[in-house]
């Protein structure tokens, strides 16, 4: 499931990690990497739905999601890159904390698509924060967590 999210040259090389058994704890590593990405398989929840959403991060966005899980905000030195290939089973475009749809948080169910995450939030100010626009959009703008989905097929 991990090695799904990613492109083949870019799963083969990564660390492969299982999601922690508890919260708070660390995750498993099932594989040690050569290349710098993590990949993680779907998530527990989403298994639990039906769902499927594994994901592979180079490092800077490895941390960035390594902080989004603990609650903290992150600290983005360089531009990072994550692949979820096979898309998500939906999250709030505008609360991070979002755990289902609202009648007023924008849910959206991404198809396959690469998540951005930048040192300076304002350069995405620009950047449409319109999921249904058909291009790259700007998700959780505002939050400590914000960055762009890029969306892989139209």
């Amino acid at each position: 499931d991990a090695m799904s999210s990613a492109p083949a040259s870019i799963a083969s090389g990564a660390t492969i990690l299982d999601w922690p058994e508890s919260d708070g704890a660390q995750p498993n590593q099932l594989r040690a990497g050569t290349n710098g990405w993590t990949c993680l398989p779907s998530d527990p929840p989403a298994i639990a739905a039906g769902r499927r959403d594994p994901m592979c991060a180079d490092a800077a966005s490895m941390a960035f999601l390594s902080s989004y899980m603990a609650g903290q905000a992150p600290t983005v030195d360089k531009v990072g890159f994550m692949y979820m290939l096979v898309g998500d089973g939906g999250s709030s475009n505008i609360d991070p904390a979002a755990t289902g749809p609202t009648a007023d948080n924008q849910w959206v169910v991404t198809g396959p698509h690469i998540m951005v995450v930048v040192p300076d939030p304002s350069s995405l100010d620009d950047v449409s924060t319109d999921p249904a626009q058909g291009g790259p959009f700007v998700m959780w703008k505002g939050t400590p967590f914000v960055h762009v989905m890029m969306p892989t097929v139209p």
